[in-house]
């Protein structure tokens, strides 16, 4: 059985108990926040292995709380789904953007919550086979989950990390957005191509010298990407 403990924030009364039922059952230790600034104290006192977050959320927001998240550096790399009663493409985006490593909106069926669940679960516990590579100023621990620019630490969210390591194990190779989602979400993300490309996005920006003219992370049109040492 699983062992892992999980927050769930959200203000409605029904969809925790829904939730924090299910994942109970299925081994999961749930511990539960009906705001954001009690599940940021849980989340310090707790450190929990992954939070599933509503938006909507009464005083500090889901999107307040996933950045608080991130900027604390024991917490910056926990798994976090979002939960949205919103359909809009914006709204997701956003999320991601914020750092959020996926989303389930509302309405939600059990089995996709799970499966979200232990696909994330899944990734984030898995050990890298190499343990450091260096290039150019750049240098990362694959052990540690740590990456490092000039000698400064980079902050890259867990699914930052993945496309990183993905990218650089595949180094001169084209990696697919398909083979991405599959092999970092780890279930069918049949539309959502567009999930790879916001990472992308942001995890350039947070290592490449000019994040507009990539030199690392290269962009092979209507494929995918491929990672280039730097020259």
């Amino acid at each position: 059985m699983a062992e892992e403990k999980i927050l769930v924030v959200d203000d409605e009364d029904n969809i925790v108990e829904l939730i924090k039922f299910n994942l109970e059952n299925n081994g999961y230790n749930v511990i539960t926040a009906a705001n954001g600034n009690e599940a940021l104290k849980l989340a310090k006192l707790e450190s929990p292995q992954l939070i599933l977050l509503d938006l909507m959320l009464p005083g500090l927001d889901g999107y307040e709380l996933c950045k608080e998240i991130r900027q604390d550096s024991n917490l910056c790399h926990t798994p976090i789904i979002m939960i949205t009663a919103k359909s809009e493409e914006v709204d997701k985006i956003l999320g991601l953007e914020l750092g959020a490593d996926d989303y389930i909106t509302k309405p939600f069926s059990v089995r996709e919550m799970l499966a979200r669940v232990k696909a994330v679960l899944r990734r984030s516990s898995i050990q890298p086979l190499e343990k450091v590579f260096h290039f150019d100023d750049i240098h990362i621990d694959f052990e540690k989950h740590e990456v490092l620019k000039s000698n400064n630490k980079v902050d890259l969210t867990l699914k930052e990390f993945e496309l990183l390591e993905i990218l650089v194990k595949s180094k001169g190779r084209v990696v697919t957005r398909e083979f991405l989602l599959d092999k970092i979400w780890g279930y069918e993300y049949i539309g959502e191509t567009r999930t790879v490309d916001v990472h992308i996005r942001h995890l350039r920006k947070k290592i490449e010298k000019n994040d507009k003219n990539p030199q690392y992370i290269e962009t092979v049109r209507g494929i995918g990407y491929r990672f280039n040492f730097g020259e």
